[in-house]
């Protein structure tokens, strides 16, 4: 560069300021507008709230926010129960007891007032006994407690954010039981409210698999090329109906994603997926809103597998979906997709005679796992498992994390690493389905947990459970971090690993588990609250015969003799990973989202959205809303199932058996992030560990055991970003598949 080129730079510099300083100023006077029109809105959902029929939930639409929310600006509309409530054991509640559905409140977390909880520690290394959780055995031989000290002499003050917090910013504060008869009136189930085995068929809808890019239509009558033009809905509703009869319900994308086609005019990924849901219809079509009990669904509005449902008239409906959502095609073309789907459909039908696949892989594996309930009469659960209380499922929703997503930058790590490998839990949740909690779960506050005996803690810590601690990291810890913690953000957790940092978070009985028997060096836990359930093996059955077609399919991919086929195979066992996967998710219930969109005026105005929705994008012709509508009365909400699945994975990822011995100690060998040095942990990706050091973690293709899928075994740049971490895991693959041919 020289002078001139650099004089000519500051004055184009000199333009991007003033353009900017306009709209710094116009989004100051937004600001204080916005801040204006809260104010309004709290002032007047308190004044709402001193109606004395008034409901948190009914308030909470019409403004737009969570209940959670209307709740701390008026409290009197938390839950609430009669002055006589029981004070000490959490109540089993009768059928015939009136129970309303008040939502969960937010509680700030504080000290327990009772008996102070306790230390625990565990004793020695980790010996057999330390896989009893994972095996299924309910001895816990390894745990001692340490004496019960005082309340004063433990009671931490609420830490500041450590070095290396996200920004420095304030976490979250997490939910809690309310303290005494408030929160024990947490405890119940919701009343004619259970999950039973269905007594119907789900209906089959006819499918048609698409590529977008190609125009290639494969049905089950055969396949043809079609022309698609610009690729928008209304070419593709209009050339797939020219050509397959209109019971097809279903077109399934298998390349192209024509939703992203505007991707480089958006933002975001949603806006550009926004635009193409709602552009031009043909004639007679419209956006399907009211079939069946999914009133004004509309689409779904998500950046990579959206959903988008159409009619024609009454009586013809069809949708259009992403086949991302049960597996990558990798390249596949939509004949061998379809046969993988076939494949799916036979190796299911072997479990299950009734098997119907449905839109998403989430959907198909609720559906089965009903037909798993027990049927004969006099059984246990026959009738139902029971789904816990509203409060109950909120507390869950708010401090039940799923897998653990965390990339780690220098300085906790050196700026170039000598290597990149990925090794991948093949299968993971499948292993952690054997014990889940059924039934009422029982409180265990503080007070109470001090007074158990040493074999009542270890077996309240080893049954299914979902604990409030307060952690303290070992002052010379210098490994990853072991328990979640809230971080800033809506629903983001983080791992403090700072020693001596203390903090409070929820965490499974896994965790809490885990921390303190960990290989390296126990750390510091106290109960502050908990919720212990009754051992049950809900998943077990649909589990079992997940893991079955899975194995099957997986051998067929393997010694069929067609190619295609065995391409099929292989998608197919993909699939059954994601219909477990998802169906697991399915169980924690999220609060219901509505999404739809609005066509603008002619001068661009928005037109009216419905109460409590709030908009979500905006296109030149359409503005799209979602609303938040809360836990709806869904018989098969059971979070308790999610989290402890998704708790005893994120444990196992840290340290967990190999099913072999090490035959330096004769002991059983462990895998995980703790055996790796603490300096090689590049990050975590739900079940994968990526590390700058090969693993050398025994493999034998069963459910929980370490896939290596990566491997650069030369010199790279530690990843900062999101962006440079999914460049690296796509040359570590490259790479590795390169080293094996």
């Amino acid at each position: 560069m020289d002078s001139k080129a650099y004089s000519s730079g500051l004055a184009a510099l000199r333009e991007v300021r003033d353009e900017i300083k306009p709209l710094e100023r116009q989004l100051v006077k937004l600001r204080a507008e916005l801040e204006k029109l809260q104010n309004q809105r709290d002032q007047r959902i308190v004044e709402l709230g001193e109606f004395e029929k008034a409901k948190a939930d009914r308030i909470a639409t019409s403004a737009g926010i969570s209940v959670i929310d209307v709740v701390a600006l008026v409290p009197s509309l938390g839950p609430q129960g009669p002055a006589s409530a029981p004070t000490e054991a959490a109540p089993t509640v009768s059928a015939t007891e009136d129970h309303s559905t008040p939502q969960a409140t937010v509680q700030a977390i504080k000290e327990p007032a009772g008996a102070p909880a306790p230390a625990l520690r565990p004793v020695a290394q980790p010996t057999a006994a330390a896989d009893e959780q994972e095996t299924g055995t309910s001895e816990a031989q390894d745990l001692e407690l340490a004496d019960v000290v005082s309340s004063s002499a433990t009671t931490a003050p609420s830490p500041a954010p450590a070095p290396g917090a996200p920004g420095g910013e304030q976490e979250r504060t997490l939910p809690s039981i309310p303290e005494g008869a408030a929160g024990d009136r947490w405890i119940f189930v919701e009343p004619n409210l259970t999950s039973k085995r269905p007594n119907f068929k789900q209906a089959t809808r006819q499918m048609a698999f698409l590529d977008a890019a190609t125009g290639v239509l494969v049905w089950q009558a055969g396949t043809v090329a079609l022309d698609l033009g610009r690729v928008s809905v209304a070419e593709i509703l209009t050339a797939v109906y020219a050509t397959v009869p209109a019971d097809v319900e279903r077109i399934y994308i298998t390349g192209g994603d024509p939703w992203h086609q505007n991707a480089g005019r958006h933002p975001f990924l949603k806006d550009a997926v926004a635009e193409w849901l709602n552009g031009p219809l043909p004639e007679g079509w419209q956006v399907e809103s009211s079939r069946g009990k999914d009133r004004q669904a509309g689409h779904l509005v998500h950046p990579r597998n959206p959903v988008g449902r159409w009619q024609r008239g009454m009586d013809q409906h069809t949708e259009i979906r992403s086949v991302g959502e049960w597996f990558d095609p990798a390249g596949a073309d939509p004949a061998t997709i379809r046969a993988a789907f076939v494949e799916l459909w036979k190796a299911l039908r072997k479990h299950w005679d009734d098997v119907v696949l449905m839109g998403s892989p989430s959907q198909t594996g609720r559906d089965l796992w009903s037909r798993t309930i027990p049927a004969k009469a006099g059984a246990k659960w026959a009738d139902g498992y029971p789904v816990m209380s509203q409060e109950i499922r909120g507390l869950m929703h708010a401090t039940a994390g799923q897998g653990r997503t965390e990339l780690i930058s220098p300085p906790r790590v050196p700026e170039r690493v000598p290597g990149w490998f990925e090794a991948d839990r093949t299968f993971a949740y499948a292993k952690h389905t054997w014990t889940s909690g059924v039934g009422v779960p029982r409180r265990v506050t503080a007070a109470a947990f001090a007074a158990m005996s040493e074999k009542e803690q270890a077996d309240a810590l080893f049954s299914p459970s979902h604990w409030q601690v307060r952690v303290t990291i070992p002052k010379d810890w210098n490994h990853v971090g072991l328990l979640p913690a809230p971080a800033p953000g809506e629903r983001s957790w983080h791992y403090p690993f700072e020693g001596g940092r203390s903090f409070i978070t929820w965490a499974g009985g896994a965790e809490v588990n885990l921390a303190l028997r960990n290989p390296l060096e126990p750390w510091r836990i106290e109960i502050l609250d908990g919720l212990v359930w009754e051992k049950g093996d809900p998943l077990k059955d649909w589990s079992n015969k997940l893991k079955d077609t899975w194995k099957s399919l997986r051998a067929q991919g393997e010694l069929h003799g067609d190619e295609q086929q065995r391409q099929a195979a292989r998608l197919a066992s993909r699939a059954v990973r994601s219909i477990l996967l998802y169906g697991i998710g399915t169980f924690a219930q999220r609060p219901r989202i509505t999404t739809g969109s609005v066509e603008l005026g002619a001068g661009g105005e928005v037109p009216e959205i419905p109460d409590g929705a709030r908009l979500t994008g905006l296109t030149d012709t359409h503005a799209t809303w979602e609303r938040n509508s809360g836990f709806a009365r869904d018989p098969y909400a059971h979070p308790e199932w999610a989290a402890g699945v998704w708790s005893a994975a994120r444990a196992a990822l840290l340290s967990g058996p190999t099913g072999t011995k090490d035959l330096a100690t004769g002991k059983p060998a462990r895998a995980g992030a703790l055996h790796l040095p603490a300096a090689s942990i590049l990050a975590f990706r739900t079940d994968a560990i990526y590390s700058s050091v090969r693993p050398d973690w025994p493999y034998s293709g069963e459910p929980g055991d370490y896939l290596l899928k990566g491997a650069m075994s030369w010199e790279q740049t530690t990843p900062t970003a999101d962006e440079e971490f999914y460049v690296l895991q796509a040359l570590g693959r490259q790479a590795l598949e390169a080293e094996e041919l």
